[in-house]
């Protein structure tokens, strides 16, 4: 009897040595059953049990309740500002704006008090803090009440204020990233664990987790509705994708980082100057519907609102920053022998020299190809432009790496092959905010949130790159983290130079987003 013709399969070897960028879309039977990546690593151990597809609902809850617990526990820690008056810290100033929109008339939230945490965010979080207030208001109406309820932080109000940092996110955020991970996975060949998986570490990266629910902020709402923009650009619904985009940029200014590439890329997209018309009349209406009960109340607080947001008086970068400015201020002293106010000019020139040609670039590769080019090249792009804003732009602050960490670890969905150096520039994002989290005091939080990423994911973390100098950029960044945790558990700095440690801590952080920007400019270049 002639053999049955077998079937062809794809090998987890030829899958090793074979990106997934150029893999077409496979069946869905093929995504549930090939070999995980992370079949050697504890989380794949955990959730192996539930790989079969009607089990597998079985394994988003456990993510979903994994992302609970572990910022339930970063929220026992303590927060920004913690008992330092007279200005505490972010955590005092998210109640304060609650405090702001429930008490006042909108036409006063941007100019009320601004010497005390002065509302300097766009009108999307203004409707955000109105919306917490209101609830936490009908609660307690002592926590926040005008003035009165200055620098409280009763055991109550910080569960409660913890409670709606995990809603928001649960809301915008994770759904947003279990969301892609579906998408990019069938497109790209990632089975249906593995995007589990991926969603899994995207979704509890020690930075955000610890930005969000130990410092305090909800950085979390603005990169969810970033995500849900990118998935309607990778569907092409460039219309709904601009609505997500401009809300994105309405929560936190920092979205900005990813505005440039989002232009370049939509008009490589267009097929029609009507469809360029229509995109346009898209995010103008976009705007002035969050503008608009602005525009009712004071047509003149817009100006308000763009002085409070975009606040160019301020100095280059934001207190301790591992950006490039930041970083070789320590050399020159660009305060000195620049006029302040042509400081801003030169962060523009420096960041339009980082992002115009490589968009430039991406826009010839990226039109009219492929999803298997176009999307990832789409990523790729987000993940150098937001990079390059956070490294030359003016006024940075170091939560502000958050932003390219996002598209950067959506990488993972497009090459398994580079969770080695995906994790890696992960590892160095958290290392970088070590200065501030100590200020926070989480030191503790810091290094059990870190390591339980890394242990997740396994060994791949410490896989050999097939390019030397990638190893020897991510050994040698391990090596002096390593070095700078032990010299600041052993002494102080100097007493002659209190910030020697920081400052240690921004050059090992720059220099690894450096390298990493370099990496990326290689990938783009190869696409």
């Amino acid at each position: 009897m002639a053999k049955p013709k077998k079937k062809q399969v794809t090998t987890s070897e030829e899958k090793e040595t074979t990106s997934p960028s150029t893999t077409t879309k496979s069946s869905s039977s093929t995504n549930q059953y090939t070999k995980s990546i992370f079949s050697d690593s504890p989380v794949y151990e955990l959730l192996h049990y539930f790989e079969k597809a009607p089990d597998q609902w079985a394994a988003r809850y456990i993510l979903i309740l994994t992302a609970i617990i572990l910022r339930t526990a970063i929220g026992l820690g303590g927060h920004s500002g913690y008992a330092t008056p007279p200005m505490f810290g972010d955590f005092e100033a998210q109640r304060h704006w609650m405090e702001i929109t429930i008490n006042l008339p909108l036409s006063q939230w941007y100019y009320f008090d601004l010497e005390y945490w002065g509302l300097d965010y766009p009108p999307l979080t203004a409707y955000h803090s109105y919306i917490i207030g209101l609830i936490g208001g009908f609660i307690n109406g002592d926590w926040f009440a005008l003035d009165s309820s200055r620098g409280i932080e009763t055991d109550e109000l910080r569960f409660f204020m913890r409670f709606m940092a995990i809603v928001s996110e649960l809301i915008i955020y994770i759904p947003a990233v279990l969301s892609i991970a579906n998408m990019l996975g069938k497109k790209f060949n990632v089975n249906r664990m593995d995007q589990i998986i991926i969603s899994l570490v995207i979704i509890n990266q020690a930075h955000l987790v610890l930005i969000d629910h130990g410092h305090f902020q909800f950085n979390s709402v603005m990169l969810g509705l970033f995500v849900y923009s990118v998935i309607d650009l990778a569907k092409g619904n460039l219309i709904l994708a601009s609505i997500w985009f401009v809300s994105c940029i309405n929560f936190k200014q920092m979205g900005l980082y990813y505005s440039l590439f989002i232009f370049f890329y939509i008009l490589s997209q267009l097929n029609s100057f009507s469809h360029l018309i229509s995109v346009g009349i898209t995010v103008v209406a976009t705007q002035i519907v969050y503008l608009l009960p602005f525009i009712i109340h004071k047509p003149e607080s817009i100006l308000q609102i763009v002085h409070r947001v975009f606040p160019l008086g301020r100095g280059l970068f934001e207190d301790k920053v591992a950006n490039f400015w930041c970083t070789t201020n320590t050399i020159i002293k660009y305060r000195d022998i620049i006029d302040p106010q042509d400081l801003p000019k030169l962060a523009l020139l420096a960041t339009l020299v980082a992002t115009v040609p490589i968009n430039i670039l991406l826009f010839f590769k990226l039109r009219k190809k492929p999803d298997n080019i176009r999307i990832p090249g789409m990523i790729y792009g987000f993940a150098i432009n937001s990079l390059s804003f956070y490294l030359f732009s003016f006024q940075v602050h170091e939560k502000s790496i958050l932003v390219p960490l996002i598209p950067i670890s959506l990488l993972l969905l497009i090459d398994h092959n580079d969770i080695n150096m995906i994790q890696w520039v992960n590892n160095v994002g958290t290392f970088s905010l070590y200065p501030l989290l100590k200020k926070d005091d989480l030191i503790m939080q810091y290094f059990v949130s870190n390591l339980l990423i890394n242990w997740l994911i396994g060994p791949k973390i410490l896989l050999k790159s097939k390019f030397p100098l990638n190893n020897i950029a991510m050994w040698s960044t391990y090596a002096m983290m390593i070095i700078y945790h032990l010299l600041d558990s052993m002494m102080d700095p100097p007493v002659r130079y209190p910030d020697l440690w920081v400052i240690l801590n921004i050059t090992i952080s720059f220099i690894g987003f450096a390298y990493f920007w370099l990496w990326l400019v290689y990938k783009v270049y190869k696409l």
